[in-house]
């Protein structure tokens, strides 16, 4: 007798689909934006894929400047200067750095739209080293007056995101990683919209603020970890750095005992440095943060064991988060129903 063959819904795990990394999620939708926009241009520096995905439904709007990351910036300026939306692919390490003078002067000085979209962010490029890792980028960027910057929490997020910065006038900055990680939204995405947070979790005792795929993440987990603690921990998702919502973290300083930012970058001009500076303007509340400090280890790891390994954890977080509410001052936070006494 032959043994009924297994739906895909009972199937085992190693035979499902893998899920869509950001990139490919990227590609798709910005060959849909392009079917609908014969303005947009996919300007590309090797990074492939997009020569098979967009390159080959628009071979006269996919153009190729190699790995050359000062002239895709300045080739993608003159064309946006002629009325074009040029759309420039780079790794993050490179736009942010090595074509920093090229991002600053020619793209944002000129407030032309240009959309830079940097793959590769954080330490997403593990499999490469030290290198091609990028964490600087937000605080470099987050100094360039007038460019939006934005970064996705995951893949569903991606679209929306792309879709806002499109019918933008100047330049932007969208910060991307490589492969695959745990969706923060279910199938129904929160409305996408410049600037402002998003809540995640309800909460009144803590706020984590992330940014980020797995820090969003990271602060999901520890905030179901807390809640067994009997604490009530907000959950503040920023995929806007600039501009940045300052509002939603004034509110959560006026409401909670303290904050923890959670981001994909070091402690220095990222996540961390625009929420310190909100409060410290509104409210005394202690700010503590998990970004990536430290050396960077030597070996070659995955994504999240290199996070880990430079202090960013959904255990870090928990644990800042415990941290932050023994600083906070008396009378901070609100007293949760059926929460416990802290020691």
């Amino acid at each position: 007798m032959t043994a009924p063959t297994p739906t895909s819904a009972a199937a085992p795990a190693q035979q499902r689909p893998a899920p869509a990394g950001p990139r490919e999620v990227y590609r798709e939708a910005l060959t849909t934006l392009a079917a609908d926009d014969e303005r947009v241009l996919c300007l590309d520096s090797d990074l492939g894929g997009l020569d098979t995905s967009f390159g080959a439904r628009f071979p006269e709007r996919y153009i190729s400047t190699g790995i050359a990351e000062a002239n895709l910036f300045t080739v993608s300026a003159g064309l946006a200067a002629r009325g074009l939306r040029p759309y420039a692919h780079t790794m993050a390490t490179f736009a942010a750095t090595r074509a920093a003078e090229q991002l600053k002067l020619d793209i944002v000085g000129t407030g032309l739209p240009v959309r830079v979209v940097a793959t590769h962010a954080g330490l997403s490029a593990a499999h490469f080293g030290s290198t091609h890792y990028c964490l600087e980028d937000l605080a470099v960027t987050r100094a360039l007056h007038g460019l939006t910057v934005v970064v996705p929490a995951d893949a569903r997020e991606i679209g929306p995101a792309l879709a806002a910065l499109h019918e933008l006038d100047g330049p932007s900055y969208l910060r991307l990683g490589r492969s695959a990680t745990p969706p923060v939204h279910g199938e129904a995405v929160p409305p996408f919209r410049l600037g402002e947070a998003v809540t995640l979790r309800a909460g009144n005792d803590v706020t984590l603020v992330a940014c980020g795929p797995l820090p969003v993440h990271f602060a999901l987990v520890a905030a179901d970890r807390l809640a067994e603690d009997g604490i009530a921990a907000r959950v503040l998702q920023i995929h806007t750095l600039a501009p940045f919502d300052e509002a939603a973290v004034a509110t959560a300083a006026a409401e909670t005992a303290g904050l923890v930012t959670v981001e994909e970058h070091r402690p220095q001009g990222g996540l961390g440095d625009a929420v310190a500076q909100v409060v410290a303007a509104h409210a005394p509340r202690p700010v503590l943060r998990v970004a990536v400090t430290g050396p960077l280890p030597t070996l070659v790891d995955d994504h999240a064991g290199l996070l880990a390994a430079t202090g960013v954890s959904a255990e870090t977080v928990h644990g800042a988060a415990l941290r932050a509410l023994a600083l906070a001052p008396p009378g901070a936070a609100r007293q949760a129903p059926g929460r416990r006494d802290r020691p």
